[in-house]
């Protein structure tokens, strides 16, 4: 028998094996499944389809919202708009109905906030659960001049992050340990602060993804998730096949994260990190896309650079260059332990 999974993400290189033997996309398809990417892309006539889908893993509050957001995130990095959602919710068998109303009430909420229209999907009362389960898939459509691919980043791009890193992990270490945080002596106003990251400055990414592919040459885009920042510009490295040169001291993290960070002995880092949006793009665009992400009011900051693939992901400051830490889980999984 072979060695139990760790949790999280499946190993790169299991994942890539797993691909590489086990899919063939029809002629149709013009991104499939490969790592670094978000989303797959199909021709469709005279644009493209975009189809995402994501769990909801981690957070057992307002599971409805995060499903929906991250979804539409991983849309919105083709440079396309989120349009249809289907949900699977499987439910455990001590479930109550106010429990299923409330699920999908967040999700109309956030479908609405959207635009984006709730089309179908699956619910079912599942033995063996302990919580509810929710899978989304996103549809989306772009026009074929505007798609974007996290495998179009090029050397001598500059690298810019909006938002902050680990926001979506700040939002849950104080929802799922907010008892914790009391007992530890943080204010109910600090904890409040961090768990309306959710919304403030937010989990979503469409915004400034459409504002991205509206005013520069962007390159690529993606959406670092599980795994953080860390695991992100490593998907973004691997989908590109460049290096990436990252500036430590550049790198955004917001009060709350750091302080939460330090309490649950977490590296913002590798902190489950929806809410950012990486973008690559000719630097004579930089401070014009700059200037029109802040203009709808999302921070953005130019945090780095593409460089050659031999010089790998590094982070770069005061003592020099070191690689960039990986994270084989993501560190949101400590809270559990707590």
């Amino acid at each position: 028998m072979g060695s139990h999974l760790p949790t999280g993400k499946l190993p790169r290189d299991l994942l890539a094996s797993l691909l590489d033997r086990y899919t063939h996309p029809t002629p149709d398809v013009v991104l499939g499944p490969r790592i670094g990417e978000d989303a797959a892309v199909v021709e469709m006539a005279d644009r493209y389809l975009v189809v995402s889908t994501d769990p909801i893993t981690f957070a057992s509050q307002e599971m409805g919202y995060y499903a929906v957001m991250i979804n539409a995130n991983d849309i919105a990095t083709r440079g396309a708009r989120p349009r249809w959602f289907l949900m699977t919710l499987l439910f455990p068998e001590r479930g109550s109905h106010i429990e299923v109303e409330d699920l999908f009430r967040q999700v109309d909420a956030a479908c609405r906030e959207l635009h984006v229209g709730l089309i179908g999907g699956h619910s079912e009362v599942t033995p063996g659960l302990d919580r509810p389960l929710l899978v989304g898939t996103m549809i989306g459509e772009v026009a074929k001049t505007r798609l974007v691919v996290s495998s179009g980043a090029q050397v001598d791009d500059d690298l810019l992050l909006t938002k902050g890193i680990a926001v979506e992990g700040t939002a849950i270490l104080a929802r799922e340990g907010a008892a914790f945080l009391a007992s530890r002596g943080y204010s109910e106003a600090c904890i409040r602060r961090a768990q309306e990251y959710l919304r403030d400055p937010g989990i979503g990414v469409v915004k400034e993804a459409l504002v991205a592919v509206d005013t520069a040459r962007v390159s690529a885009m993606h959406d670092p998730t599980e795994g953080g920042l860390s695991s992100g510009l490593y998907e973004l490295s691997e989908a590109a096949g460049v290096g990436l040169e990252v500036e430590e001291t550049q790198i955004p993290i917001l009060e709350e994260t750091r302080r939460l960070c330090q309490e649950f002995q977490m590296d913002p880092l590798g902190l489950i990190a929806s809410g950012a949006l990486l973008i690559t793009c000719h630097p004579r665009d930089t401070d014009r896309l700059l200037r029109a992400i802040t203009g709808v009011g999302v921070p953005v900051w130019r945090i780095g650079r593409v460089v050659s693939p031999t010089q790998g992901v590094v982070l770069t400051g005061p003592a020099g260059a070191r690689p960039l830490p990986a994270f084989d889980r993501d560190e949101i999984v400590k809270i559990f332990a707590v």
